[in-house]
């Protein structure tokens, strides 16, 4: 050990004149200014790693941890930017894998709008400008009966726009058994905080009564909110007022009634004894002025915050200054028009839409493919695999009750624990994610599709 191991990290120039260095730049074509600028923050990190004493300061090792960095950084920024993933965990909307996967209709329709150009915000029929919302807001108004429609670029944007723009400076009742907490940390009462709508909260967490809402209506109220207690359940000594009698309070006050879904669903779960989720025709059948909904939940398409009501609240959302700032791009709206064609053949929306298919597919419909994977499995050195029934999750804050029976494989390894296993395969390429049960590796092939199924066992074979 030197006395300053400072001393022995090599110069940009000796970085610059390594084959590594020069391979990237001659082979790869990489400009070598942003080479040079990798080199040099990889140095700084290894100044600072010296200094806290996390490095070997052998000069050999040293120049040789460098140039590993060096090109694992290069590489790395090379790389697409996420790596495709075999979702083996049973959860359909699985929010760290992307949630909803599109269909393969909306996937080509996203292609065609990015690979050229389109008539985006052009009207082909007068040659002047159109509107980008033209064909989606047709087919949501077609689909569920609002009598206008919006689109912002997330379900939190969603309510965030409804309540600024609808109900700015003034009063919105809220239930306190509806005051919900989203992912990453966010609160509905927070965003309606943000939005300038002041909060008054009714009733208890888990009573609200018709009196709570009578009793808080003012001249200052703008609006009672209902929020869909989508990623949550209460049970037990539990009651609240029923969407017709708010939609009746609402008219009787001159206030708008507006329900955030949080999710949303335009396909009938409940016709297919899957939950108990409200379909969105039906919610607006019952006199909501205005209800708003994710794009890349039940709905199944990209993510999107779905907008939905009376044209003259929902004309006030598009005139609203912050409408630019939310907007939703060119690829997401085809996405979402794809995924809004495929609700028009009905009986067919459960084979064209991924996220409606993996949710209502029968167990008996995956045990096939999970023998099959077992099978293959088996047939791998080191690896003890048998078909198992599993139970998969709809995922995504919805449905929180709903269980769903399904298939899967159970891994064993003759040398690797199910933990060790797990991180193996999440290295492979594609990366297979599962869960841990009772020190087996679980595989559920309700999220595993026919297609996926030889990209697993290549998967395993790579790890022999």
């Amino acid at each position: 050990m030197t006395t300053n191991p400072l001393r022995l990290l090599p110069s940009i120039k000796k970085i610059q004149d390594s084959p590594d260095f020069q391979r990237w730049l001659s082979v790869y074509g990489i400009d070598e200014r942003y080479l040079t600028e990798i080199a040099k923050r990889i140095v700084s990190e290894a100044r600072r790693d010296l200094r806290e004493n996390a490095w070997d300061a052998a000069e050999d090792r040293l120049f040789t941890h460098i140039m590993e960095r060096f090109n694992d950084r290069v590489r790395r920024l090379l790389n697409p930017p996420y790596k495709t993933v075999i979702n083996g965990t049973g959860v359909v909307l699985h929010t760290n894998l992307g949630r909803a996967r599109l269909s393969r209709h909306a996937m080509e329709a996203v292609e065609a709008v990015a690979e050229n150009y389109s008539d985006l915000e052009f009207d082909l029929e007068t040659g002047e400008r159109g509107s980008r919302y033209k064909r989606v807001e047709e087919l949501l108004t077609l689909l569920t009966g609002a009598e206008a429609a919006f689109v912002v670029n997330n379900n939190a944007a969603a309510v965030f726009l409804v309540l600024k723009a609808l109900s700015y400076g003034r009063e919105v009742i809220v239930s306190r058994g509806e005051l919900v907490e989203i992912g990453g940390s966010f609160r509905v009462s927070s965003i309606m905080e943000e939005s300038g709508a002041k909060l008054v909260e009714v009733g208890t967490t888990n009573k609200t009564h018709e009196a709570d809402y009578l009793r808080a209506i003012g001249p200052d109220t703008a609006m009672i909110l209902k929020v869909h207690r989508s990623n949550f359940s209460m049970h037990g000594f539990t009651s609240d007022v029923p969407r017709m009698k708010l939609a009746e309070i609402s008219g009787e006050h001159g206030l708008i009634f507006y329900e955030d879904l949080g999710s949303g669903a335009f396909y009938d779960f409940k016709a297919a004894a899957i939950g108990d989720e409200p379909v969105i025709t039906d919610i607006l059948k019952e006199g909501v002025d205005i209800v708003s909904a994710s794009g890349d939940k039940l709905f199944g398409g990209p993510q999107a915050g779905i907008i939905l009501g009376r044209k003259a609240l929902i004309d006030r959302l598009r005139q609203h200054q912050l409408a630019r700032a939310l907007r939703v791009d060119k690829m997401t709206l085809a996405a979402l028009t794809a995924t809004l064609q495929q609700y028009l053949f009905a009986k067919a929306t459960a084979d064209l839409i991924p996220t409606v298919r993996d949710i209502t597919a029968a167990a008996e419909t995956i045990r096939p493919r999970a023998e099959k994977l077992a099978k293959q499995l088996n047939a791998v050195d080191g690896l003890d695999v048998r078909p198992v029934e599993t139970t998969a999750r709809v995922g995504g804050g919805t449905m929180p009750d709903v269980e769903l029976s399904s298939w899967g494989v159970a891994v064993g390894h003759a040398e690797l624990s199910a933990t060790q296993l797990a991180r193996r395969l999440r290295k492979t390429d594609p990366a297979v994610i599962g869960r841990i049960e009772r020190d087996a590796l679980i595989l559920d092939c309700r999220t595993i599709t026919a297609e996926e199924v030889e990209l697993v066992v290549e998967a395993f074979q790579s790890l022999v």
